[in-house]
């Protein structure tokens, strides 16, 4: 058995159900440690977070991600006990596997490589490791970053371990994601009986047209890495649940999937000029999940693309398709930060796994990703 499959299998046997971590970064501490690293366990409320840093010299390169994982649903539904991890045609199953153990393991042993025959590279090396990714993401990785600035720290690039692959090992990584923005709406009108519609005011007849032109709009055209920004609803609730009730209000959730081609002042803006036009009784509260990042072409996208084409001989796609991930946290005190990881296609379904054939070209590129920019 390779090395990073046994720590892939020592990881995925922690039921680290998201905000635990169960051990796992205790377990990368006894690894990093003896290396030479300096490892910080940064506690907040129930999420433990590492961030772990060898050198104090620049370039620093940080490998990100998160030890919790989503809940396993209905354990009779899985072939094998998730938190057992268990090898079966040619793939490893277990709860955590695509998402991300496997990443995880591969960094560390990746690491380990690296250093056994260059000791003398330049720059640093971190970790930056989270239990709260898989959750509200408000006392994980936002909050290490928070404390690396206070203390100046530069970090100047980041590889973060996310499932990035589509159809095999490398032919996709995300130089940046979207955007994400929801809103509440509540339109106001007056209840009364539905026989005597002259007497009452019906919400959902008055919030039809204004969001016939919602559906419609089009809030940008994207740019050279992102799709146009979509709005879509995602509830709708109006009534008393009887027949012959015309509703007092009407509730609409939506969300906004955003690209750097537009802000949320200037979606905010428009969305109310929609609903005034349409002369709407509302309240309307907003919830900004996430801001856009995105990383140019450059150093590192070019370091990891070579070292996956020196691995698995592919070519690989720039993207910023997908949902949010801890990539728009660290974007804010690193100029480069670019997701790397196995196919996505089992993340967070019944028997997750990954193929066995990834896993050791999974450290192995991260390791040339290594040579590539500290040699």
């Amino acid at each position: 058995m390779s090395r990073t499959l046994a720590l892939t299998e020592e990881l995925i046997s922690l039921s680290s159900v998201t905000p635990e971590d169960k051990g796992c970064q205790a377990r990368l501490i006894e690894l990093l440690a003896p290396l030479g690293f300096a490892c910080e366990t940064i506690q907040s409320g129930d999420v433990t977070n590492l961030w772990a840093r060898k050198g104090t010299a620049q370039p620093l390169i940080v490998f990100a991600g998160h030890t919790d994982v989503v809940p396993t649903g209905p354990l009779e539904q899985w072939q094998s006990n998730p938190f057992k991890p268990t090898q079966r045609d040619g793939k490893l199953y277990g709860r955590g596997a695509a998402d991300m153990k496997t990443s995880i393991a591969a960094m560390v042993v990746a690491v380990e490589e690296f250093l056994a025959t260059h000791a003398d590279h330049k720059g640093s090396i971190g970790f930056l490791i989270t239990s709260d990714e898989e959750g509200p993401a408000t006392d994980g990785t936002v909050v290490v970053c928070d404390k690396l600035k206070a203390r100046g720290e530069q970090l100047d690039y980041c590889i973060v371990g996310e499932p990035t692959s589509a159809n095999q090992l490398g032919d996709m990584i995300k130089n940046g994601r979207r955007g994400t923005m929801s809103g509440k709406l509540t339109v106001r009108g007056i209840q009364g009986h539905i026989a005597y519609p002259q007497l009452a005011r019906n919400p959902i007849h008055q919030a039809a047209p204004a969001l016939a032109e919602l559906v419609a709009e089009k809030w940008d055209e994207g740019n050279e890495y992102y799709l146009p920004t979509s709005w879509q609803m995602s509830n709708i609730h109006g009534g008393t649940g009887a027949s012959n009730v015309i509703p007092g209000e009407v509730v609409i959730d939506f969300n906004f999937r955003f690209s750097t081609a537009s802000t949320p002042e200037g979606l905010q803006k428009r969305v109310h000029a929609i609903l005034d036009k349409h002369g709407l009784e509302y309240d309307l509260k907003w919830t900004v999940g996430g801001l856009p990042f995105l990383t140019p072409r450059g150093s590192l996208s070019e370091a990891l693309s070579k070292a996956i084409k020196a691995e698995a001989g592919i070519d690989t796609e720039l993207s910023t398709t997908g949902g949010t991930s801890d990539g728009r946290f660290i974007a804010r005190i690193c100029p480069q930060v670019i997701e790397f990881g196995p196919p996505n296609a089992s993340i967070h379904k019944i028997d997750e796994h990954i193929e066995l054939r990834y896993i050791d070209p999974l450290k192995n590129i991260y390791r040339r990703t290594l040579e590539n920019l500290l040699l």
